[in-house]
């Protein structure tokens, strides 16, 4: 576990609401924000506790520093704390620095190799208005996070300060961005040289061959490369440093004119090329330098395009305003009418212009996002989610990427080029591609597969799936013996056809399959004998025969059967009935009914008719009431349904940015995101987005009520049957 606290060179950049809205912003992925929370404020919605923060840094008008602290708490590969260890170590690094009662947002984020905590602290104190400021923070950080790692059992990281700021940036540098600095670049190309040179003439000449030049800045030396960027020469290594650079060479020269430089082409020089990695990535890294050189004119055309399409359509909203008020001046009324329609007409123009020049700038802003200047790591990232091949293999060729760790599922046979279908959530700089099936995560590093959030059984079986389509049917699972048991149950219930490499558990996966077999053959024996004997043996209403079948000399199951044929979605006999199917009349058909007026009214044989032998079974449907079964809705919930999606879709063809809505049907189950609840006319309506289509769901009254307590954007799994299952509770 690492601890950093990341500065703001420049206090005037710093902004606790931009860094609150980064940090809890999803970006598109459902794999990137875990949970939020707000702590110390007298909200726990994250906007509103950005107001009460700024309002209380404005409180303090003394201190000119940096008002925000931006701390980072960074776990190790594999690591998946719980959300409660992950609140409580926030909770004690935060203490530990000072910040016990000061007010802070924080959220987890997934969408990385490393799960990682990003807190935004308030350094102004919520009731003394004075602001903190940690002494030797890194100290402190380091001892607090050897402590955690003890308590937490969590894998221990080297806490020791023994690189200066410079070189820790640096390296920072080289890890996100993909790319040498030139503080690395002198280090492993010249510091050999450089050591080596026993005058300043020797030392210049070393400088001169690698396109560098050492000047005096200060009290100290510097390097600094054709292009102008410099680093410090003590930052190379102490030996570099003016005091024992002067002590070994005597006092300094500086270099002769650059006649000669000018004259001697070096042999090298510093080109920000990208780190040493296991494949070669020259004709890549040309692409991206191409691909740089014509973002900014590409930028510039799109604006261009968006600026002209702003323009006409404005003018076309004058034009139509400059048509309406014409048609007014020939209108013959009184002068108030005529005022009234000229204020509307004004205003309904006003509002449309309006309207284009937001579009207009939210077109700007996604053109600017689209052509932004990428880090060459980035760059990577973007095309492998393209699905570049090349560039996910310079991801995962580079010597950041070890892999996945902790409880993986892989194959061990040769890698199949093809992929199972899932739906495609992120890339990670190391190269990992991170699928989303459902609730589920599941991670591919190109040697591995991970379940890393949600591990439900049907994230188990879709992990085992992809394994399957990737490596063949002999599998390797590696991890907690616990998840071992899991896969174990998900691939006995999804009965694929798969060897477990590890014999213990290819024994426990036949042990649970030929469970799972007996459990089902036993429930067909059963249902077999109940169909020959004609149905649940006993008195209640299962045994009931139709009389005018029974005198008709028809068996008694045969009289059943043709009392089940005319009733809607009868399942199979002895099967438990859904939830929303249970303690219902299907069966008072079958039952005798005589309706006695008075007591003096009785059934008499003459009451008989005389064809009862040849009457047969009929439906008699008439006796029940009005039952919907799985798929079918009734004529109000229909209506209420349609109705929405009328009035939904009405707005949407008048060119209101409203996504496309239909009615739920059979066949559309599976991932969805839950996009709000609505009532038309007392019937209850689940939203359920996904992609830009929402799928309007009637629902009763408990399951709106449950699905109430969720947030919108929140993931929801709709089942085959038509009921709704999420994340957390139970199905609904």
């Amino acid at each position: 576990m690492i601890a950093k606290h990341v500065s703001m060179k420049t206090v005037q950049k710093s902004d606790f609401a931009g860094l609150v809205k980064y940090i809890t912003d999803e970006q598109a992925k459902n794999e990137r924000v875990g949970y939020v929370a707000v702590t110390n404020c007298h909200t726990d919605r994250p906007e509103v506790a950005i107001t009460e923060v700024l309002n209380t840094q404005a409180q303090n008008t003394r201190s000119g520093a940096d008002k925000t602290y931006h701390l980072i708490v960074s776990f190790r590969p594999g690591e998946q704390p719980d959300d409660a260890t992950l609140k409580a170590i926030e909770a004690r690094i935060c203490e530990g620095l000072g910040f016990g009662e000061h007010q802070r947002v924080s959220a987890v984020h997934h969408d990385t190799d490393n799960l990682h905590i990003h807190i935004a602290i308030n350094k102004i104190h919520p009731t003394r208005y004075t602001i903190l400021e940690p002494f030797n923070a890194y100290h402190t950080l380091g001892q607090l996070c050897e402590k955690l790692e003890r308590e937490y059992g969590l894998e221990r990281d080297n806490h020791q300060g023994n690189k200066l700021v410079s070189e820790g940036r640096a390296q920072d540098m080289e890890r996100h961005a993909g790319v040498e600095s030139l503080q690395g670049w002198v280090k492993r190309e010249c510091a050999a040289d450089m050591q080596a040179a026993q005058s300043w003439e020797a030392l210049h000449q070393v400088m001169r061959d690698n396109g560098l030049e050492l000047r005096e800045r200060g009290n100290g030396f510097v390097i600094q490369a054709a292009d102008g960027l410099a680093v410090k020469a003590s930052s190379i290594g102490r030996e570099f440093s003016k005091a024992k650079l002067e002590e070994r060479l005597g006092t300094f020269e500086p270099s002769a004119e650059h006649v000669e430089r000018a004259a001697q082409k070096p042999r090298k020089q510093y080109d920000k090329k990208p780190v040493r990695s296991r494949v070669n990535t020259v004709e890549l890294h040309a692409k991206y330098k191409a691909d740089q050189l014509n973002i900014s004119g590409s930028r510039t055309a799109e604006w261009e395009k968006a600026r002209a399409k702003k323009d006409r359509l404005i003018e076309a909203a004058k034009r139509s305003g400059r048509l309406k008020r014409s048609t007014i001046k020939l209108i013959s009324g009184a002068g108030v009418g005529k005022k009234l329609m000229y204020s509307a007409t004004s205003k309904t123009m006003k509002a449309e212009i309006e309207k284009i020049n937001k579009q207009y700038l939210k077109e700007r802003q996604e053109i600017h996002e689209k052509y932004q200047r990428r880090a060459w790591a980035d760059w990577l990232r973007a095309k492998a989610a393209e699905g570049d091949q090349e560039a996910l293999g310079a991801l995962r060729a580079r010597d950041a990427a070890q892999g996945l760790k902790g409880n993986t599922v892989a194959g061990t046979g040769p890698l199949r080029p093809q992929a199972a279908a899932a739906e495609q959530d992120s890339v990670t700089k190391k190269g990992t591609i991170i699928y989303r099936v459902g609730p589920t995560a599941v991670r591919d590093d190109g040697d591995r597969l991970k379940v890393s959030r949600g591990a439900d059984q049907d994230g188990m079986q879709a992990a085992l799936r992809m394994a399957v389509d990737r490596y063949g049917d002999r599998i390797s699972v590696g991890g907690t013996p616990a998840f071992k048991e899991q896969i174990a149950q998900a691939a006995a219930a999804s009965k694929l056809p798969i060897t477990f490499d590890d014999d213990a558990l290819e024994r426990r996966r036949q042990e649970l399959l030929t469970q799972t077999t007996t459990k089902e053959n036993d429930h067909d024996r059963t249902d077999r004998g109940r169909a020959a004997g004609g149905g649940i043996s006993g008195s209640g209403p299962a045994t009931a025969a139709i009389p005018g079948a029974a005198r008709a000399g028809q068996p008694r199951a045969d009289a059943a059967a043709a009392g089940r044929a005319s009733k809607p979605n009868v399942g199979r006999v002895g099967r438990k009935p859904p939830p929303q199917s249970q303690n219902r009349l299907r069966r008072l058909s079958q039952l005798g009914v005589v309706q006695l007026a008075s007591g003096s009214e009785v059934l008499l044989p003459r009451h008989v008719p005389g064809d009862v032998e040849q009457q047969g079974a009929k439906p008699v449907d008439g006796l029940r009431r009005d039952i919907f079964g799985p798929g079918r809705l009734s004529p109000q919930v229909a209506a209420a349904a349609d109705k929405y999606i009328a009035e939904r879709e009405g707005k949407r063809l008048k060119g209101f940015d409203i996504p496309k809505h239909s009615r739920y049907t059979d066949g559309q189950d599976g991932a969805a995101t839950f996009a709000g609840i609505r009532q038309v006319e007392g019937q209850s309506l689940a939203l359920l987005k996904r992609g830009e289509e929402v799928m309007v769901l009637p629902v009763d009254e408990p399951t709106a009520r449950r699905l109430k307590r969720l947030a919108v954007g929140d993931a929801i799994t709709v089942t085959p049957q038509g009921s709704i299952k999420t994340t957390k509770g139970r199905s609904r």
